[in-house]
């Protein structure tokens, strides 16, 4: 009789822990990060945009925090890359812009020679969805690209595929990839099918704790009519494609309340770099062109929302320094992992150059643990060697700032120019050769000296070469520069 209790005794606290942990895993927020394609603030009417209205986006930064001072990279895969490791593009080596599928030459993001958001957020115990735009690794050459960077489910856009004509069709007639391989959806707008795959996931792991990555392919060119809205002309398309980007913000955070999970659900919600330089908007009052592909400010400071119901004091505005090296280790702490300056993957370390902002979302401090924000990279300037892709530049041109000053340096090491943003936010003033202020000297002294902590040389890209393919660029002579 007493090892019958005994036993029972066992079952029962064994039972009580299993729940504990199960309670514990749902107190976990749900992370969704949203990141649109070539969208500057300019195209937000939040951030004061003034031919466009974009009620979803609006609520859902009146719901939480918008900040001001966030900094990407100019383009797209210096952006994705700063984005999944936490590291600068001269540490990780995606400097310049490489159109893996289109490209090829042996390269891909190699998730065993860089830290991977997707893997760290798997370990932690979380269920992970991507859907959307990754063009970081060729899906024909690795079919498990995704599955091996931590993602449970995955519906994405394979990038345009050298030789099949069709994959360069991200809206409509798409050509995307799933488990089941890769095909294209006749009569469907490619923005639904990413959306819809994504409620999908959250309808079926609303009880587990999700993190969801949501690269959009809106809006980047081509220009295109959506379902909704029709146009002739190319400012009138991107204006229909911004509203349709709207429109799904709406729709996924809506999905989140008919779940009853809102309230447990951090939604950051950025853009890769600012928009096309085909198109100008308005924003209070000024005229602004595109800057994607440059490092001005329209280029590179993006609009940055962050919102959790009960947890984030709503219609909060911020001007915290922030970048995008910043979303990993943000995300873990958020997932109760604590961050850490140094990664331990397997038996390799990694420098991780981010810092987590947790303390500025719940504290409602006005300051992160950030003295300087960098943006860096962009075009397609890199060369296809024998050795594989290696940037141009030994050192790429770059630029810092503080919450008032930034300063741009060129690839000799050299500072070029300096604005003082607060007063000059067109940047429009060179004080390089003013710097007749102690307050102007200090601050260029501050952002200078950070330039002699970074390497003197960027890294490349660091992977294993995947097998050459026919539809590879072909390496001539000892070097290629590609800038197709």
């Amino acid at each position: 009789m007493n090892k019958l209790i005994y036993l029972i005794s066992i079952i029962i606290l064994c039972s009580c822990k299993q729940d504990k942990r199960i309670e514990a895993d749902k107190s976990r927020p749900n992370i969704i990060i949203i990141m649109v394609d070539d969208l500057g603030k300019e195209w937000i009417s939040h951030y004061g945009a003034e031919d466009i209205s974009t009620p979803n986006i609006d609520a859902l930064a009146e719901s939480g925090v918008s900040f001001n001072n966030v900094y990407s990279m100019p383009q797209c895969t210096p952006t994705r890359v700063t984005l999944l490791t936490g590291q600068y593009p001269f540490r990780h080596g995606w400097v310049n812009h490489w159109d893996v599928p289109r490209w090829g030459g042996g390269a891909h993001f190699d998730e065993t020679m860089n830290p991977s958001i997707g893997r760290e957020m798997k370990k932690a115990g979380y269920s992970t969805c991507i859907a959307g735009k990754w063009q970081i690794d060729d899906f024909r050459v690795e079919p498990d690209a995704l599955t091996k960077n931590g993602f449970d489910e995955f519906c994405m856009w394979t990038g345009y595929e050298s030789e099949i004509e069709e994959s360069a069709n991200r809206y409509q007639d798409p050509y995307i990839y799933t488990k089941e391989g890769s095909k294209t959806y006749s009569g469907e707008f490619g923005p639904d099918v990413f959306k819809e795959f994504i409620i999908d996931f959250i309808n079926t792991h609303k009880e587990d704790p999700m993190f969801i990555y949501y690269p959009m392919v809106l809006t980047h060119t081509p220009f295109v009519n959506t379902p909704i809205d029709s146009a002739s002309t190319k400012e009138g398309k991107h204006k229909a494609m911004v509203k349709y980007t709207d429109m799904i913000t709406g729709e996924i955070i809506q999905a989140l309340e008919n779940d009853g999970i809102r309230d447990n659900t951090v939604v950051i919600w950025t853009t890769d770099n600012g928009t096309t330089g085909a198109i100008t908007g308005s924003r209070n009052g000024a005229r602004v062109k595109g800057g994607k592909a440059k490092t001005v400010e329209p280029g590179i400071s993006e609009p940055f929302i962050v919102s959790w119901p009960g947890k984030i004091k709503s219609n909060r505005i911020s001007d915290a320094l922030i970048d995008f090296s910043d979303i990993f280790p943000t995300s873990l702490d958020l997932a109760g992992v604590e961050p850490k300056k140094e990664w331990l993957m397997g038996d390799k370390k990694y420098t991780i150059d981010g810092y987590s902002f947790k303390d500025v979302l719940l504290k409602g401090k006005d300051n992160s643990h950030r003295k300087w924000i960098l943006g860096m990279g962009g075009g397609n300037n890199a060369q296809l060697t024998q050795k594989g892709v290696e940037n141009q530049y030994v050192f790429r041109d770059r630029v810092l700032r503080n919450k008032r000053y930034k300063l741009y340096i060129n690839s000799k090491r050299e500072p070029e120019k300096f604005f003082d943003l607060l007063s000059d936010h067109k940047e429009s003033n060179n004080l390089l050769d003013s710097l007749n202020t102690e307050e102007r000297k200090s601050n260029f002294s501050q952002l200078y000296e950070v330039i002699q902590t970074f390497p003197k040389k960027d890294s490349d890209p660091k992977y294993n070469p995947n097998p050459s393919q026919l539809w590879d660029v072909k390496v001539t002579g000892e070097s290629q520069l590609w800038k197709k």
